[in-house]
């Protein structure tokens, strides 16, 4: 049992202070709650970050700008978007938003991204856009996605919740040749705004019409309208869009949380390297590296037992150990081919999804959060080297 005078570890606690609390008080005191020159200023600053000349958009959540993204890009109903089924619900939901299909593909077994060989067998004369995530923080294989989606006229969206300030091939993602990119603020991201996203694409038609949907389908955006010298109430509404704008409360908070990210980061990747020299000698399959001087964002450390196809009970005996030790842990993610909805709509086989089933028999994320000190550390790894075998 756990010592009562031992204080729970969480699976994740966002890193704030007191220049995020200063920041929006301050956003608070002027006047400017909703959309207003905090969110102007969050989307310039990491445009900046980026170095990119994109378009930014900040939004209130990724899914809402992934949702966004696929309307922009042209995807409705009839069409199929190819997603990962090693992934959170929101990734195959904003295509049913649209009246499209998700098709479900397998990952790959080291990196548990999507697999570019299951995209290119699922492609079909229906097929849209494909949407890749990059799991945990390592980016996916972009070359062979990149190059099948030219191939067959297809769009790609990245969705970056897991990815920031992850690269490939030397690149931030962000800046990769695809036709969006969506990166999330939730409380247990990288970065945080509490709730929030945003959008980046080099497309200036898709910027514009994304602008257009995340409030309402108007034509100007809540900030322009109120600092115009054409009166407020003189809008048109040209498309029914939807209510995806960040607040300048949250974007206040995300200002000052981009400024820390690179430290962010460096904490993420030592708390890393601290798990892989403690754990590699266990019976457990690791999170993959990024290649060469490849950067991983450390979103998610989660770790396979080598055994786990043929012990699906140890994972919950695993977790209760550690649960008892007053550790938090998580499992990223139940595949969507699991998932009753999707399931039964698309009459979805486990035995289709074979490396995502190997993952998921005894996938569990331990803590990693930049706020966990080296003795927060040493107390997981001593629980997980308890629990291990048992």
């Amino acid at each position: 049992m756990q010592d009562t005078e031992t204080p729970f570890l969480p699976y994740s606690r966002p890193d704030t202070g007191a220049e995020e609390i200063e920041a929006v008080a301050r956003a608070i005191a002027s006047g400017w709650v909703t959309t207003g020159p905090e969110t102007a200023a969050f989307e310039r600053e990491f445009a900046a970050y980026l170095g990119s000349d994109g378009h930014t958009l900040a939004v209130n959540s990724a899914t809402a700008g992934l949702h966004l993204a696929l309307e922009a890009v042209g995807v409705g109903p009839g069409d199929e978007v190819i997603v990962p089924t090693m992934t959170f619900t929101a990734t195959a939901e904003i295509v049913r938003y649209l009246g499209a299909d998700p098709v479900f593909a397998d990952c790959d077994t080291a990196t548990l991204n999507i697999d570019p060989a299951a995209i290119a067998a699922l492609v079909t004369p229906r097929t849209k856009a494909v949407v890749v995530v990059h799991y945990g923080g390592l980016a996916c294989d972009m070359t062979p996605i990149l190059a099948l989606a030219a191939t067959h006229g297809l769009k790609v969206i990245e969705d970056a919740a897991h990815a920031f300030p992850t690269t490939y091939g030397g690149a931030l993602v962000g800046t990769l040749a695809s036709d969006a990119t969506v990166f999330s603020f939730y409380a247990n991201k990288t970065m945080t705004t509490g709730e929030g996203g945003l959008v980046v694409t080099r497309n200036e038609d898709y910027a514009r019409r994304m602008r257009i949907m995340r409030l309402h389908g108007i034509d100007r955006d809540a900030f322009g309208r109120f600092q115009s010298r054409t009166p407020a109430w003189q809008y048109q509404v040209v498309a029914p869009g939807f209510k995806y704008n960040m607040t300048d409360v949250a974007a206040a908070m995300g200002r000052v949380q981009l400024r820390r990210i690179d430290a962010f980061a460096e904490r993420r990747a030592q708390l890393a390297e601290m798990y892989r020299d403690a754990l590699s000698d266990l019976p457990l399959v690791l999170p993959a590296y990024a290649p060469g001087s490849d950067r991983h964002a450390w979103h998610i450390y989660a770790i396979r037992h080598i055994d786990g196809p043929s012990r699906p009970e140890w994972r919950d005996r695993f977790i209760e150990g550690l649960a008892a030790d007053g550790i938090g842990t998580s499992v990223h993610y139940i595949p969507l081919h699991r998932q009753p909805f999707w399931r039964d709509r698309y009459g979805l086989n486990a035995a289709d999804y074979p490396r995502a089933e190997e993952a998921f028999a005894s996938l569990v994320s331990l803590p990693l959060y930049t706020a966990m000190t080296d003795d927060d550390a040493a107390r997981v790894i001593a629980s997980v080297r308890r629990h291990v075998g048992g």
